[in-house]
């Protein structure tokens, strides 16, 4: 059971290690309004951090799907300048992030697919050129969760309610490493360090391509693009500060080649999408870009997701996770990216992360797009990996070293 002590260490964790706050850095804290208890310790660690100023955005999904009920889609179609400029200037301030996930999966099912659409291409379009500050670490920022009675319900329908929340909290804690006698900064430490080796071996072998193999029916080709950098572990700031994007993490990430994915690949867990569960899906690839899909469930998602923009039917991340991870581990289906996709390998249709190219934070788009990346307004992850999975990875040479063994490292 998850005691008061481990979510003041979770708080503390976050605050020093999640995105390190720096003494005079603001911090802007996304979180849902029934976790404001908890909101208050992160808050009260932050300060202790040296945080200049700490600002809440509140959210509330019974809200947001009154606004796609009631509000017209024209309306949804307009994002105001406001919105734009107040990120812009917490940006200029050198603002770290912190977002808080807990929310129920699936818990926009019923929304109107097409104003959602409407509205998210709306406000991806506007506040495009915003979304280089994390996804090129420009500033800190940090993605974990915390239980509630919803989302542990999904999780566990077979349990009461308190049982279900118990054990979905004891899940969580488990795979953030953090105890009630342990000292989880350190732990993350240790961590880091050894997913910074494997992605230390991985760029050694300079591969052009892997290739994905697994029962389900995978077989898949990914190429990579040149001078591709892997990552794992933690990320660095311009200004060299370290910090831990997602908690929990287990993989190693890179960046494929836009035009390079081909074969077939079947989805190993559900994906929500915007609220939408999609389930028991497959997809075929040529020339990079998916020609061919389908889903047992929520295929109209699916297929929203693919045609968000240009690039969302290509690839903009390839990522390793081994299948023993401690979140595979734990035998649990979370139905939450942030925690499925650290246990299986995933891939990830959009945008991809520039520091996954030499020289790519500095690059303009239009640079990043001559070196072979992709380009889109979207980062969506889906996984693919399995207990069975192998990967080899092909280099320039024709020469084939195997990576994963029934779902592992062999190095």
């Amino acid at each position: 059971m998850v005691s008061e002590n481990m979510y003041n260490k979770l708080a503390e964790l976050v605050v020093r290690k999640g995105v390190n706050v720096q003494k005079g850095q603001p911090v802007i804290i996304n979180a849902n309004i029934h976790d404001a208890a908890f909101v208050k310790k992160v808050v009260k660690c932050a300060y202790e951090a040296g945080a200049k100023y700490v600002s809440v955005e509140w959210s509330d999904l019974d809200l947001t799907n009154m606004a796609y009920e009631y509000q017209t889609a024209e309306v949804l179609a307009e994002v105001p300048q406001w919105k734009y400029d107040k990120t812009k200037s917490q940006h200029d301030e050198g603002a770290c992030y912190i977002s808080i996930t807990s929310e129920k999966p699936g818990a926009m099912a019923d929304a109107d697919s097409e104003k959602m659409k409407i509205a998210n291409m709306a406000y991806y379009s506007k506040m495009k050129d915003l979304a280089a500050y994390t996804m090129n670490n420009e500033g800190q920022w940090c993605v974990f969760g915390i239980p509630s009675y919803d989302w542990a319900k999904v999780v566990f329908p077979d349990l009461s309610d308190e049982e279900a929340y118990e054990k979905l909290g004891d899940a969580i804690f488990a795979v953030t490493r953090v105890t009630e006698d342990n000292d989880p900064v350190a732990e993350w430490t240790r961590h880091d360090e050894e997913m910074i080796g494997h992605a230390k071996k991985l760029n050694e072998y300079r591969f052009e391509k892997l290739h994905f193999t697994s029962e389900l029916g995978t077989d898949l080709y990914v190429g990579l693009i040149e001078d591709h950098i892997w990552a794992g572990g933690g990320c660095y700031t311009p200004a060299g500060v370290f910090f831990d994007p997602n908690m929990p993490t287990e993989e190693c990430f890179c960046m494929p080649l836009k035009t390079g994915t081909d074969g077939i690949v079947y989805a190993s867990k559900p994906l929500d999408y915007h609220g939408k569960l999609i389930e028991d899906f497959w997809l075929r690839f040529e020339k990079g870009r998916v020609v061919e899909f389908d889903a047992k469930k929520e295929k109209e998602a699916l297929e929203q997701l693919l045609s968000f923009d240009e690039g969302s039917s290509y690839l903009g991340e390839v990522a390793l996770v081994p299948y023993d991870s401690p979140v595979s581990r734990s035998g649990i289906l979370f139905f939450n990216t942030l925690y499925d996709e650290n246990a299986a390998c995933h891939l990830a249709f959009g945008r991809p992360y520039p520091e996954n190219l030499a020289g790519g934070c500095d690059m303009t788009e239009e640079e990043l797009a001559q070196h072979g990346a992709n380009d889109s307004m979207q980062h969506e992850d889906f996984m693919i990996g399995t207990k069975d999975m192998n990967i080899d990875g092909i280099r320039k040479d024709g020469t084939v070293i195997p990576v994963f063994r029934n779902g592992n490292f062999v190095f």
